[in-house]
């Protein structure tokens, strides 16, 4: 029973209120006659011609009452006082004026409302005069009460509709803002992303260029060495395929996890001794000292702590060979410090300003920590990184 009233009502809703104002205003002005007709009581004069024509002008312009409000109203107004000061009952094309009041009040400004407000009381108020001269003034104080009500009646249907209006502007700004936040979040995405690729590009191919030259060098001579240095390009040169096509994978529409490994986990401090063994096999030695209590962290704060150790190391590979390289660990109760160091010679006008580490920077920032870098006095390059840690837990690989 509810769906079906629910389903009448949404139907009702749908028709043009131009039609629904004529229809209104037929059956109003059909009601007024037969009433005036039927009604035989009081000593006014019977309705005639000049009277029905007068109910038609006081009840038809209800039909134009959203198009001309003021206009149906005065109107309305004319023809009631008109019809009344001739004579003809007084009680009868009243209601035309209430309700062109309303929708005055409704969709015109406060002034117009309070200049209905009088019209309309001007004609219950000699209506009112005119019915019955001994309860005058109650009946004065009935058409007060009446006219006030309906303007009331419209201003909360005024406001309900301005604060319609302003939740409508709201929600449209929300809807903006939404799709201005999605745009960021999906340009920081690729921002990341790109960030992530020039990670793994630069310190794989850094160690390739490296193994290829060495494989070049001793190719005739040394033959078991130049296999060794291929046999690392074929490793890292896979390695960087892999980490590209997990990063690469993040932008697929029909991602199906679970194929040919592209959604393996994102590298983090457990794999810290794969990387450096990598170097290691670059031409540098990394000294790896891991102190404090190790946890599992944020797989993002693992992340940034394993592309600054990575990009770090990368560097010495580019910028420092020949070189030795340390990189410290320590986990502190709130925070975890990571230090990358090397002895090799600092290329001439380099401060630390270089691309990545200002990617380096950019992520430490990103994940609420401090980053500092650059040469020490006695030669080499330092790299110190302090990244805040979450509440502690037990590592079970470690």
């Amino acid at each position: 029973m509810r769906a079906t009233v629910t389903a009448l009502a949404r139907r009702v809703g749908e028709v043009d209120p131009r039609i629904v104002d004529t229809l209104l205003a037929v059956a109003l002005t059909g009601i007024t006659l037969v009433w005036a007709v039927k009604d035989q009581t009081g000593t006014w004069l019977r309705p005639d011609t000049v009277a029905i024509l007068l109910t038609c002008a006081a009840n038809l312009p209800v039909a134009v009452r959203r198009h001309a409000p003021m206009t149906a109203l005065l109107l309305c107004v004319a023809a009631s006082l008109w019809h009344h000061s001739l004579g003809y009952q007084p009680n009868v094309n009243n209601f035309s004026v209430l309700l062109t009041l309303y929708t005055v009040t409704v969709r015109r400004s406060l002034a117009a409302g309070v200049a209905g407000v009088l019209a309309a009381t001007s004609v219950w108020w000699w209506s009112s005069l005119a019915a019955s001269k001994d309860m005058a003034a109650l009946n004065l104080a009935q058409s007060v009460l009446i006219v006030l009500t309906a303007w009331t009646l419209g201003l909360g249907t005024r406001r309900l509709a301005d604060r319609n209006r302003r939740l409508a502007d709201l929600s449209e700004r929300l809807g903006y803002e939404q799709e201005a936040r999605a745009r960021r979040a999906v340009t920081e995405e690729r921002v990341r992303i790109a960030r992530e690729l020039h990670d793994i590009v630069a310190h794989h191919m850094s160690v390739i260029s490296v193994q290829a030259g060495l494989a070049r060098y001793v190719f005739a001579s040394d033959p078991g060495t130049a296999r060794t240095a291929l046999a690392t390009v074929a490793d890292t040169s896979h390695e960087a395929l892999e980490e590209m096509r997990r990063l690469l994978a993040v932008l697929r529409v029909d991602r199906r996890p679970g194929i040919d490994g592209v959604y393996d986990p994102t590298p983090g401090l457990p794999q810290l001794g794969q990387l450096v063994e990598r170097v290691r096999a670059a031409g540098v030695e990394v000294a790896l000292d891991v102190s404090g209590k190790a946890r599992r962290l944020n797989p993002g704060v693992e992340l940034c702590a394993y592309r600054v150790v990575q990009e770090s190391l990368t560097n010495v590979i580019k910028h420092a060979l020949p070189a030795h390289a340390s990189v410290r660990l320590r986990y502190d109760c709130e925070e975890l410090i990571i230090t990358v160091t090397d002895d090799g010679a600092v290329p001439q006008g380099d401060e630390g300003g270089g691309l990545g580490l200002i990617g380096m920077r950019e992520r430490v920032r990103l994940y609420g920590g401090e980053m500092r870098a650059g040469p020490l006095p006695g030669g080499g390059f330092e790299v110190t990184v302090t990244l805040p840690l979450s509440a502690p837990q037990e590592r079970g690989d470690q």
